[in-house]
């Protein structure tokens, strides 16, 4: 996806994306029109998501109504400049502003890389209001009125529909959200595009979807389901929409899907294989594996540290009590679960 602010490079995550002829800002892995490479479904997203078996889905997602279309959306971010200052609507009001059909846009993102000095702007400081925001806006000030957060990598963020933010430069973002576009830009710095045009901003719609209360977005520190010498997993956070773990891999793993969902597996960091029991690819950093909720016994062989993300539509009830089997403090869950 070509944006402004986005970088000539994608490097390292994709070595060969180099020296390109337009800044790219986001490489999208399960936009509705991303291709699956491999397998039985081979071809546009949108399109094997209908043609998928039932036990693919998970028992939990049987039918394509339960989410007309593709639920995940999981996306590299490489900004080389600040991005707009932006806000998301929530589904209620994408449904009756934008399309009966709509979702909102939930999201999180976790720091792939960041280098020193690397910041973001996320959700907005106490007793801000409709008025003072206009004011700074009128200003150009805006930036004032936010939380300024440093970033180092490996930070996770949670960004709940109508939080207001922008992220800066400096760093490689790994983001997972509800399928949606919708983005409703408040400012964007008097930049120019290519053909010396400002982009559209949405001030009307921006402010009637942001939470001025305050919400829960902000960073968010992970909690550990497990951690050997081998094998470190934590989860990052979770909410009605998705849920993200991180894996950091040293040695082959064996584990197994779950019944009841998909999963996505995004390659953060190394390169390996992916074996079970009718086959075996190899994995390299960059790229996002679709595992079937049926495929059973499947391994993860490293050939070199590996660190991913693993993705999910959760049972926010079955993941509360996963969290309290294993000894996590309720204190602990609530800071890390969001309903």
């Amino acid at each position: 996806m070509p944006r402004i602010w986005g970088a000539r490079s994608l490097a390292p995550i994709y070595p060969e994306k180099t020296n390109l002829p337009e800044p790219i800002g986001e490489a999208w892995l399960t936009g509705l029109l991303s291709e699956i490479d491999t397998g039985p479904l081979k071809g546009a997203l949108k399109d094997a998501w209908h043609k998928m078996p039932a036990d693919w889905r998970g028992s939990e997602l049987t039918s394509p109504i339960d989410f007309y279309d593709f639920p995940l959306l999981v996306k590299f971010i490489f900004p080389t400049d600040q991005l707009s200052i932006q806000v998301h609507p929530g589904d209620a009001y994408a449904r009756q502003h934008e399309s009966p059909n709509a979702w909102g846009k939930t999201e999180m993102w976790h720091a792939v890389s960041a280098d020193p000095g690397a910041t973001l702007l996320l959700g907005l400081v106490p007793e801000v209001d409709r008025n003072s925001f206009l004011n700074s806006l009128e200003n150009h000030s805006l930036e004032k009125l936010f939380q300024h957060w440093p970033v180092f990598p490996a930070d996770t963020f949670y960004v709940p529909a109508g939080t207001p933010h922008t992220i800066g430069a400096g760093m490689i973002i790994c983001e997972v959200q509800q399928n949606c576009d919708l983005t409703y830009r408040l400012y964007d710095f008097d930049r120019v595009d290519a053909a010396g045009n400002r982009r559209e901003l949405h001030i009307d719609k921006g402010l009637a979807v942001i939470d001025f209360a305050g919400g829960k977005g902000g960073k968010v520190l992970p909690v550990e389901l497990s951690s050997t010498e081998e094998v470190k997993k934590s989860l990052l956070v979770a909410c009605h929409y998705f849920a993200a773990e991180r894996w950091d891999l040293s040695a082959p793993h064996h584990t197994k899907s779950d019944a009841s969902r998909f999963e996505l597996f995004v390659i953060l960091v190394g390169a390996g294989d992916i074996q079970w029991r009718a086959g075996s690819q190899p994995y390299k950093q960059g790229e996002c594996w679709l595992i079937p909720a049926s495929l059973g016994q499947f391994s993860l062989i490293p050939g070199e540290h590996t660190s991913l993300l693993r993705a999910y539509v959760p049972n926010m009830g079955q993941l509360r009590g996963r969290l309290s089997r294993s000894g996590v403090s309720d204190a602990a869950i609530e800071k890390i679960l969001f309903t």
